[in-house]
């Protein structure tokens, strides 16, 4: 088993490596780079996209080149030049023996662009010592602003999984003890009916019903606390919390339940079909024991363990939609507007942090896989 996990963790590097290179990559191509962002900002035009026809980084080499250029329209070439300097895009290079502070308006010194390999591994070096940079719109250190936003998506990640995983489960185990009764026919069709309704329609139906829309006003519309959040008590700080929560969390947990009940049900389907139970009741046990005391353990190990994976892939995830509609500050809020607004610190830095994180529970999901049954060894395994 040990020699399983080291090949896990030897096998992370390239992958995540291949990662960066494949997202790194497709960023030389998308027209509108950072540079050009803030040039569009300050020329009043607000996206550099309806005025680059070239690539991100490629504008930024051919600045004062072409006269469609956003920069050639006004701004001077010396603010770009320490623009392009600033996010690290090129170097200020002196001449021998200059003594005064390095500057792109020094006629001694002149701007040299940065090849996007040299630029890659300069970043990947950061990023292995876990050193993700600044972000160029905010002024604040990538891991800060990710530590901002995840209050939203800790309530949504941790409260969506648990809910699915409480209900689903005694639900699952329900359906297949009751197997082609009424029961299991109309929960599977509700639980359907569910996973097809698309998660912003059913948050929009929970504001337009619940959150002051066109019938009753119960739930607030925005935010994770009231305005007078610091003033309140310990309990109503909680009831607060919960009062705020509740229609997001409802509305991303609902397409979850299918998928979660649907393979509890067919896991115990299965295991309750084997000889071992057969063997177990005709020993005189009773239901119950058959069912939690045997099964329960066999049939659940698909289940709990892809939970860390589960988890982390909700946690980390952000639901864009979602925190748009109320109006909540999260983590798809922030992978979106880095988006958009060529944030590379924030696009890469994530990435990075988040993949890593992903590629540890996929070996950490191997091992409760073992925990929960022991009779499965990875170690067997030739890769």
């Amino acid at each position: 088993m040990g020699a399983y996990i080291l090949r896990r963790l030897l096998l992370i590097i390239p992958t995540l490596v291949g990662i960066m290179v494949i997202n790194f990559a497709l960023t030389q191509f998308v027209p509108g780079g950072p540079i050009e962002q803030v040039a569009a900002r300050l020329e009043g035009d607000g996206d550099a996209m309806e005025v680059v026809s070239g690539g991100g980084d490629a504008g930024v080499e051919t600045q004062g080149q072409d006269d469609g250029y956003i920069g050639a329209r006004g701004l001077p070439p010396e603010f770009l030049a320490q623009l392009e300097v600033q996010f690290g895009f090129a170097r200020i290079v002196c001449a021998e023996g200059f003594t005064g502070e390095p500057s792109v308006t020094a006629p001694e010194c002149q701007k040299e662009m940065i090849p996007a390999t040299e630029r890659f591994f300069i970043m990947m070096w950061n990023y292995i010592r876990f050193d993700f940079g600044e972000s160029y719109f905010r002024s604040i250190e990538v891991v800060d602003l990710v530590i901002e936003k995840m209050p939203v998506s800790i309530t949504l990640g941790l409260w969506s999984t648990l809910i699915a995983y409480l209900i689903s489960i005694p639900l699952g185990i329900r359906k297949a003890v009751r197997d082609g009764t009424p029961f299991d026919t109309w929960t599977s069709g509700a639980i359907i009916v569910g996973y097809a309704i698309p998660g912003f329609l059913f948050a929009i139906l929970l504001l337009v019903l619940f959150a002051g829309g066109s019938y009753w006003k119960i739930f607030p519309l925005r935010g994770l606390t009231s305005d007078n959040w610091e003033e309140l008590s310990l309990l109503g700080k909680a009831g607060d919390y919960l009062w705020h929560i509740a229609l997001p969390v409802i509305a991303s947990t609902i397409s979850s339940f299918a998928t979660l009940t649907l393979l509890t049900k067919n896991s115990f389907l299965d295991e309750i079909k084997k000889q071992y139970v057969m063997t177990a009741r005709a020993k005189g046990l009773t239901e119950s024991r058959v069912l939690y005391g045997h099964v329960f353990r066999n049939a659940m190990l698909i289940v709990i363990a892809g939970f860390p994976a589960l988890f982390v892939g909700v946690f980390f995830g952000g639901s864009l939609i979602i925190e748009t509609i109320f109006s909540l500050d999260g983590l798809g809020q922030l992978g979106f507007r880095a988006a958009v607004e060529r944030d590379y610190p924030v696009i890469f830095g994530t990435l990075f942090f988040f993949g890593l994180i992903g590629l540890v529970m996929g070996i950490i999901s191997d091992l409760m896989y073992v925990w929960i049954d022991p009779r499965i060894d990875f170690g067997t395994r030739r890769t």
